[in-house]
């Protein structure tokens, strides 16, 4: 275990990602790997999804 990795995104700061953390700590993701971004998703120009890849 802890070889999971997950993303998270919403669209703006006002918007909250509890439920997608949730989901994935629900299925074993460790909070320390999980990559979020909170900015548009009109594209892949996100800097944690870079990250994550």
């Amino acid at each position: 275990m802890g070889k999971e990795y997950g993303y998270v995104r919403v669209s703006s700061t006002d918007q909250n990602e509890d439920r997608q953390m949730n989901a994935l700590q629900e299925k074993g993701v460790f909070s320390r790997n999980i990559y979020i971004d909170k900015i548009s998703g009109k594209d892949f120009n996100r800097p944690e999804y870079k990250k994550l890849i």
